[in-house]
């Protein structure tokens, strides 16, 4: 089983938004006896996906110099649900950064309709050794294949 809650990134905007877009199917580990009559995507799984990408936009608006550690979330609201097979768009955005810490938000949509939503995430950073490897990582898990270099 994988742990990675978005198919790939189709949007980013440095220090400010990033888009991705996860499409659940019924074959999803994570849903196996979760509702044995009607499949239903857990709430936590759209949390995740959220923090997933919130997470490394705040990376990459750093340059892949720190690594993010979601430390609290807030005013989570779950408003509909999602079953297996509609495609999750998941958009989020910087409210603001800092060297030490970041705070964000989120929100998850499924035809158009607001499907999950946080207002209020916050994220400690790390300092990483080699920014390179982060980078790559990005790359590999986004799809994106246009970085930037990192400078020094």
């Amino acid at each position: 089983m994988r742990f990675l809650f978005y198919d790939s990134v189709t949007r980013i905007e440095k220090g400010k938004s990033i888009t991705g877009i996860k499409t659940f199917a019924l074959s999803e580990e994570f849903l196996r006896g979760h509702f044995k009559k009607i499949a239903l995507i857990p709430g936590v799984i759209l949390i995740e996906a959220m923090a997933q990408l919130l997470g490394w936009l705040i990376i990459y608006s750093h340059d892949f110099r720190i690594s993010s550690v979601m430390s609290l979330i807030e005013d989570v609201d779950i408003t509909s649900t999602l079953r297996p097979g509609f495609k999750a768009e998941i958009q989020a955005e910087i409210i603001s950064t800092s060297k030490r810490d970041s705070l964000g938000r989120a929100r998850v949509y499924a035809d158009g309709e607001l499907i999950a939503s946080m207002d209020r995430i916050i994220y400690s950073h790390f300092q990483m050794g080699d920014p390179e490897e982060l980078r790559q990582r990005f790359k590999y898990f986004s799809g994106l294949t246009d970085l930037p270099r990192i400078k020094d």
